[in-house]
C-alpha cells in the first residue's frame, strides 16, 4: 500500500483467517431518521437567534470516584448522581418533542444503558433517531489536553464512539467535539478531532487576555489549522469559544443546585416576574451578540452534574422560550429555541462567512493575572507515570491478544481480557485524572482500576505466551524494576511492542555477584531506601537485550560464582562504542559538558535541582495560592538544593554511572549505556520536606551554552512539536504578570532548545511542565508538595502520602538527553520517545518470536494492533515525522500489508477514519472559508481508502 501524500495516520480494518465480512461498525440507520443536522429547529432570518443547549457536565471522577458519581454515593462530598440525571432527562424529553439534550461522557452512559429494559432502550433509540437526545464528543471521557498522550486519547475516543456506533448507528455519531472544562487546549487534539470526522469543536476555557482581545475583535470563533504538516483542510477544525465557560447566563440557572428564582408567570401573584426575566434575558442576549460574528449565539443551559431533576430546568426553559418569543409581536428581534451544538454549528456554516485562522495552541491558560493553570502539568507525578506505563502495557496486551488468537482470552491460565485495562485507561484520560487535579481518594481509585486492568491483561498475556512457546509454566511479571524489585527466574524475556528491533538495558535485582551474559552492580543507596522493605537484593544484574519487532527474546540468567563484585572504577571516560561523552566538574560533582562524538559537537552543560517556594496567598499582589491546578511561586528565583553533589562512579562493559547525592531527599544517577545516543538522568525526589511550613515545587534545570534566544520547543500530546517563546503569545500582546508560571508549558514526551549548530533534546518518561526561563536553559518540574488548596474546586492541598511513604511521596523518573545538529535531531529523539512510551515488558518465558515478517520503515510507527471482532483486526499505521522535520524520514512511505504479519493471513482491507466510526470513503465534513479568502472544500478523501480480497 502506498501513501500518495504525507499523511499522519492510516487506519484500517484487516480481514483475516475467514472469508466472511462482518464489521460491527457504521450501522445502517433506521428508516428516515431525522437526527443530526436534519433535526434542528427552524431559525428566523433577520433576527438574533439564541440557541439554548441543555447539557450536563459529568466528570468521570474528580471529588468522588467514578462509581460514586454514577450511583450518587457520598453526597456529603458533592451532591451528584449520574444515573438519576439520565433517568430524569429521558422522562422530560418525552413530554415535549421540542426539547433537546446533549450527552457527552460515554463511560457513564454505557453503565446506565446496560441497566435499562428493552422498552427503555427502544425509547432512547427513538429519541436519538429524532435528534432530541444527541451525543457530542462521544469519547469514553472528556480527556485532558495537556497531560495525555495522543495514542491513549485515540484509544479512549475509539472506545466511546464504537459503543455509540454499535448501539445507535448513524444517529449515534457525534458531529461536534466538546471540551468545555479542560484547562487549556492542545493543537494535536484539534488535529485528531478533524481526522476523526468532526465538523466543529467548542470549548469553555482560554486565557483571560486572549478572551478579552477576541471579544473586542469578534474572533471567538475561528478556523483552527491544527497541523503544519498536513495539507489543508485535513487538520482544519472550526472552533468556537463558549460565552460563559459552560454555565448558563447569570440569573438563569434552574437546577436544584441553583439559587436563581424560577419564572413565576401567574399574573395574579404579587411576585409575578415574567417581564423582569424577559428584560434581563434580552439584555444578556444583545450583549453577547456584540462579541460574536453572526446573528446566532449559543447559551449553555446546565453545568456540573445538573438535570438530576430535569423538570426544574425544562419547565422554566419552556416558559423562557415562550415569553421571549412572544415579544416578537411587539417588535423584538430575538428568537429563542432549543438547540444543540451541531445545530448552532450548522447555522454558522450557513452564514458563509470568512473566519480567522489559528495556528498555535491555547497554552498556558490563566483565568486572571496571577492564576496560571500550569501546576497540573506535573501534579501527581507518580500517577502520571503509572498511566504512561499502563498505556504501554495495554498496547502489549492488545497485540498479544491478536497474535495469540482465541486462546489468549480463554487458555490454560484462565479467562483474560484487554477490556478491563482499556476501560481503566480510558477513564484515566479524563481531565481530572491523569491531570492530577482530583482528590486523593479518587487518585487512589484510578490507580486501583489500572492495577485491576493489569491483572486481567496478565492472564491474557500468559495464555498467549503459553500458546506461542508451548510451555504452560507459571509466568512472572516484573512490575517494580524501577526500584530493583522482581522475583528472579532462570530465564528472562523482553517483549518489544514496537515494529522495529530495539536494544534495551535490563536491570534485575540479585544477591549473587557473577552471572553469565551480564555484569553486576551494587544497588544504590537511594534505591535501597526507596524500596521500603519491598525487596532486599543487594546487587543488580545488568545486560543489554535485543528484541525483535512485535516479539520477544529470551536470555538465561545463570549464577557462575559467589565472589567479589565485578570491577567498578573511576571517572566517566569514553566507552569503546560510545556516541556521547560526558564530563563532570571535579569540585562540584555536577555535569559540566556533553559531547556528540559522531558529529564532533560539544556544549557546556550543567544540571542541578532547585525548588520554588509555593505561594501561600499571603501576598500584596494576589491572594492566589499554589495548588493542584495553579503554579504560583512566591519568587522568580528558585532555591538551589545543593551547589555540590557527593558522587560515586561505576563502570563495566554495559554502562558507566555517576551516582549523585544532593540532599537526603534528592539523588540522581547519570548513566551512559554502551551504544546509546542518549544520556540517562534517573532522578529520585522525596519526601519533599515541609518542616518550614512552605510548599515546594521541585525542578531539574539544565543550563547550556546553546544560544536559544528565548525560544524552546515542546511536543503536543507526543506528536508534532511547537515553538514557545518567553513572555510571548502568537495571537495577542501578552502582559506578563507571572514570569515563571506564565512561561511554563506542557511537556508530554520531549522538549528541546537549539541554535544554528546544536540541539539539546530532553525526552521525559511522563507528562511534566517546564520552561526556558533563561537563554540556553531548560527546566522541568518533577514533583510538587503543597500545603494549601488553590480554590479551584478540589478542596484539598496536593500533599501526597501513603502507607509506604507516610512522611511524603517519593517519586523516581528518567530524563534522556541527546545532542545533535538541528537538521538531524528528529532522527534521534522521535524513535527515542517512542521507545519510552512503548517500552519493552520484562517477563519470563521461552523461545524467540516476532509477530512481523519484516521491519517497518523508520518513518512508520505501528500505533495500534487490536482485536476488533472475531475475524477483523484494527490496525493503525502512523507516519511519525512532521513534514520537513527529517530530510530522510519525512517522505511518503510504502508498506506491504500482505507481508506484514507472521501469524495473520490478510484477506481484505478497508480504511476508516481515525476513530473507526466511519468508512473513510464516506467521511464528509463541512467546508469553511479561511480569513485568507481561500475556500477549502470538504474532506472526502483525507486518507486513501482500500478494500481488497
Amino acid at each position: 500500500m502506498a501513501t500518495p501524500e504525507y499523511t499522519p495516520f492510516v487506519f484500517l480494518l484487516l480481514l483475516f483467517q475467514s472469508s466472511v465480512w462482518g464489521f460491527p461498525v457504521c450501522q445502517t440507520p433506521q428508516e428516515s431518521p431525522t437526527c443530526g443536522y436534519k433535526s434542528c429547529h427552524a431559525t428566523k432570518p433577520g433576527m438574533l437567534n439564541v440557541h439554548l443547549v441543555p447539557h450536563t457536565h459529568d466528570d468521570v471522577g474528580w471529588l468522588k470516584t467514578v462509581d460514586q458519581y454514577f450511583y450518587g454515593d457520598r453526597n456529603d462530598i458533592q451532591h451528584a448522581g449520574v444515573q438519576y440525571i439520565l433517568d430524569s432527562v429521558v422522562d422530560q424529553l418525552l413530554k415535549n418533542p421540542d426539547r433537546r439534550f446533549i450527552y457527552v461522557e460515554t463511560a457513564f452512559f454505557y453503565r446506565w444503558w446496560k441497566q435499562q429494559t428493552d422498552d427503555m432502550q427502544n425509547t432512547v433509540k427513538q429519541l436519538v433517531n429524532e435528534g432530541r437526545l444527541e451525543f457530542v464528543n462521544g469519547g469514553w471521557c472528556m480527556s485532558d489536553e495537556a497531560t495525555t498522550h495522543y495514542s491513549a486519547v485515540i484509544d479512549q475516543m475509539t472506545m466511546g464512539l464504537r459503543f455509540l456506533n454499535d448501539t445507535f448507528g448513524h444517529c449515534g455519531r457525534p458531529r461536534v467535539a466538546w471540551h468545555i472544562d479542560p484547562f487549556g487546549h492542545a493543537r494535536e487534539h484539534a488535529s485528531m478531532f478533524a481526522q476523526m470526522g468532526y465538523d466543529g469543536f467548542f470549548f469553555g476555557r482560554l486565557d483571560y487576555q486572549d478572551r478579552n482581545r477576541r471579544m473586542v475583535a469578534r474572533e471567538q470563533e475561528m478556523l483552527w489549522r491544527a497541523s503544519e504538516s498536513l495539507t489543508p483542510p485535513m487538520a482544519d477544525l472550526f472552533t468556537g469559544i463558549l460565552p460563559n465557560g459552560y454555565n448558563p447566563p447569570e440569573g438563569f440557572c434552574w437546577d436544584q443546585s441553583c439559587d436563581d428564582p424560577p419564572i413565576r408567570d401567574d399574573p395574579d401573584l404579587e411576585d409575578y416576574n415574567v417581564d423582569d426575566v424577559v428584560t434581563r434575558f434580552l439584555h444578556i442576549a444583545h450583549g453577547q451578540a456584540l462579541v460574536y460574528k453572526t446573528n446566532h449565539i449559543i447559551m449553555t443551559m446546565g453545568s456540573d452534574f445538573q438535570y438530576e431533576n430535569a423538570n426544574l430546568w425544562y419547565k422554566n426553559l419552556d416558559k423562557l422560550i415562550r415569553y421571549v418569543n412572544q415579544m416578537q409581536s411587539n417588535g423584538s428581534e430575538v428568537n429563542v429555541l432549543y438547540s444543540t451544538p451541531s445545530c448552532y454549528l450548522q447555522e454558522l456554516h450557513r452564514a458563509n462567512l470568512t473566519w480567522p485562522l489559528k495556528g498555535d495552541d491555547f497554552f498556558p491558560y490563566a483565568d486572571s493575572a496571577h492564576d496560571f493553570w500550569t501546576g497540573y502539568f506535573t501534579s501527581r507525578p507518580a500517577l502520571k507515570r503509572y498511566e504512561r506505563i499502563s498505556n504501554s502495557y495495554l498496547q502489549t496486551c492488545k497485540q498479544l491478544e491478536v497474535l495469540g488468537g482465541p486462546i489468549s482470552r480463554k487458555g490454560p491460565f484462565g479467562a483474560g481480557d484487554s477490556e478491563t485495562l482499556k476501560k481503566a485507561m480510558a477513564v484515566a484520560q479524563h481531565h481530572d485524572a491523569v491531570s492530577g487535579t482530583e482528590k486523593q481518594h479518587v487518585a487512589n481509585d484510578y490507580a486501583r482500576k489500572l492495577a485491576n486492568g493489569w491483572a486481567h491483561c496478565q492472564v491474557l498475556v500468559s495464555n498467549t505466551l503459553s500458546s506461542l512457546s508451548g510451555s504452560s509454566a507459571p509466568r512472572v511479571y516484573c512490575e517494580h524494576l524501577n526500584i530493583s524489585v522482581c522475583p528472579l527466574t532462570e530465564t528472562m524475556n523482553v517483549y518489544n511492542p514496537l515494529a522495529r528491533p530495539v536494544s534495551w538495558p535490563v536491570r534485575l535485582p540479585v544477591n549473587g555477584t557473577a552471572y553469565r551474559i551480564s555484569d553486576v552492580v551494587p544497588v544504590s543507596q537511594a534505591t535501597a531506601a526507596v524500596r521500603r522493605g519491598r525487596g532486599y537484593a543487594v546487587n543488580e544484574l545488568l545486560f543489554q537485550v535485543q528484541a525483535p519487532p512485535l516479539g520477544y527474546s529470551t536470555y538465561s540468567v545463570s549464577l557462575l560464582q559467589n565472589g567479589p563484585p565485578s570491577p567498578q572504577s573511576s571517572p566517566l571516560p569514553r566507552a569503546p562504542k560510545a556516541f556521547l561523552r560526558v564530563t563532570f566538574d571535579p569540585e562540584t560533582g555536577l555535569l559540566s559538558s556533553l559531547s556528540n562524538l559522531e558529529t564532533q559537537q560539544t556544549v557546556k552543560l550543567s544540571q542541578n535541582f532547585y525548588w520554588y517556594n509555593a505561594s501561600d496567598g499571603n501576598n500584596s499582589e494576589s491572594i492566589q495560592m499554589s495548588g493542584a491546578y495553579i503554579f504560583r511561586p512566591n519568587t522568580s528565583t528558585p532555591f538551589i538544593i545543593s551547589k555540590t553533589a557527593k558522587i560515586e562512579t561505576l563502570q563495566n562493559s554495559v554502562v558507566q554511572e555517576v551516582r549523585q547525592w544532593f540532599s537526603p531527599w534528592v539523588s540522581q544517577v547519570v548513566r551512559l549505556y554502551t551504544d546509546s545516543r542518549a544520556l540517562e538522568l534517573e532522578w529520585t525526589v522525596g519526601p519533599v520536606p515541609i518542616g518550614d511550613d512552605l510548599g515546594k515545587e521541585v525542578i531539574s534545570r539544565l543550563d547550556s551554552s546553546i544560544n536559544s534566544s528565548g525560544v524552546f520547543y515542546t511536543d503536543s500530546n507526543g506528536r508534532e512539536m511547537l515553538q514557545r517563546r518567553k513572555d510571548y503569545r502568537p495571537t495577542w500582546n501578552l502582559r506578563q504578570s507571572e514570569p515563571i508560571a506564565g512561561n511554563y508549558y506542557p511537556i508530554n514526551s520531549r522538549a528541546y532548545i537549539k541554535d544554528d549548530k546544536d540541539q539539546l533534546t530532553v525526552v521525559t518518561d511522563r507528562s511534566q511542565g517546564g520552561g526556558s526561563i533563561q537563554d540556553g536553559s531548560l527546566e522541568i518540574m518533577l514533583h510538587r508538595r503543597l500545603l494549601y488548596d488553590d480554590v479551584r474546586g478540589v478542596g484539598e492541598p496536593l500533599n501526597e502520602m501513603s502507607d509506604i511513604y507516610p512522611e511524603g511521596l517519593v517519586v523516581r523518573g528518567r530524563h534522556l538527553l541527546s545532542l545533535s545538529p538541528p537538521a538531524t535531531a528528529a532522527d534521534t529523539h522521535r524513535p527515542l520517545a517512542q521507545e519510552v512510551v512503548l517500552q519493552p515488558s520484562s517477563m519470563d518465558f521461552e523461545k524467540e518470536f516476532s509477530g512481523l515478517q519484516a521491519v517497518l520503515p523508520p518513518a512508520v510507527h505501528l500505533l495500534t494492533v487490536s482485536q476488533w471482532d472475531q475475524d477483523t483486526v484494527l490496525l493503525r499505521l502512523e507516519h511519525q515525522y512532521q513534514a520537513s522535520e527529517s530530510k530522510e524520514h519525512s517522505q511518503p512511505v510504502t508498506v506491504n500489508l500482505q507481508k506484514l504479519f507472521s501469524t495473520l493471513d490478510v484477506l481484505g482491507v478497508s480504511e476508516m477514519n481515525l476513530s473507526a466510526n466511519q468508512w473513510k470513503d464516506e467521511m464528509t465534513r463541512l467546508d469553511w472559508k479561511a480569513e485568507s479568502g481561500t475556500h477549502h472544500t470538504g474532506v472526502t478523501n483525507q486518507l486513501s481508502a482500500y478494500s481488497a480480497l
